[in-house]
């Protein structure tokens, strides 16, 4: 017979409820009955929708994390934040210079950062984020864009910062003119266009779709992964 489930206390949106131990706050949110239509979304994945604020038992400070990631503790309080509000400028990529004026008239707010570090400690995936802020305030638009690479834009950052600021917004900009204008053209990848286009890779495409999902699996896993 298996050990019975050891059950611990924690106060969802203000309510009590019993929940196995060693659950995620999606799995105890669920234990508890709530039927998760929103907020959720790559379940234990990176996808961001499920933003979470919390306390735990005896602390002070608030905490922020992916309910589908963090562990409920006992006497945890928590609150989901499925969507931070956030002005987003309208743009055409296409006119824009990837330069400091074009972060001085999209994203004005990122100069009020006061170099806190409170967006980068509210950050799940642990993103340096003071640090692209701070590239952005000096124009430099590929740092911004590589250190804000793994942002999944759960909105923490924004929710806890002083200034007010729309970090992950601004960063998406960046990564936007980076990808267009910065970063280095593969050849590889522009031959591989005018092949897919001539149809040297239909037959493979075509056996591929008709493959058993075992044998798909096995074809995947053993392939050969060349690493520059």
């Amino acid at each position: 017979m298996s050990e019975k489930q050891k059950m611990i206390k924690v106060f969802i949106m203000g309510e009590a409820y019993e929940v196995p131990e060693g659950s995620t706050i999606v799995m105890a949110m669920e234990y508890a009955g709530y039927q998760l239509k929103k907020g959720v979304g790559c379940r234990e994945g990176f996808c961001g929708a499920c933003a979470t604020v919390y306390r735990e038992k005896g602390d002070y400070k608030l905490q922020g994390g992916l309910a589908c990631q963090t562990v409920v503790t006992d006497g945890m309080t928590l609150a989901q934040i499925p969507f931070v509000p956030a002005e987003k400028p309208v743009y055409d990529i296409k006119k824009l210079k990837p330069d400091i004026d074009t972060i001085k008239a999209l994203f004005p707010m990122v100069f009020r950062c006061v170099a806190c570090n409170t967006c980068t400690k509210a950050c799940p995936q642990e993103i340096k984020v003071m640090d692209y802020v701070q590239a952005l305030k000096r124009g430099d638009v590929a740092r911004a864009a590589n250190l804000s690479f793994d942002c999944i834009r759960c909105g923490l950052c924004a929710l806890r910062c002083p200034a007010e600021i729309v970090q992950y917004n601004a960063a998406t900009l960046a990564q936007r003119l980076y990808g267009r204008y910065l970063v280095k053209k593969s050849p590889e990848l522009e031959e591989r266009i005018v092949e897919i286009g001539e149809g040297k890779y239909d037959q493979e495409l075509a056996e591929l779709e008709k493959m058993p999902r075992e044998e798909l699996s096995k074809r995947y896993y053993a392939r050969e992964i060349k690493l520059k």
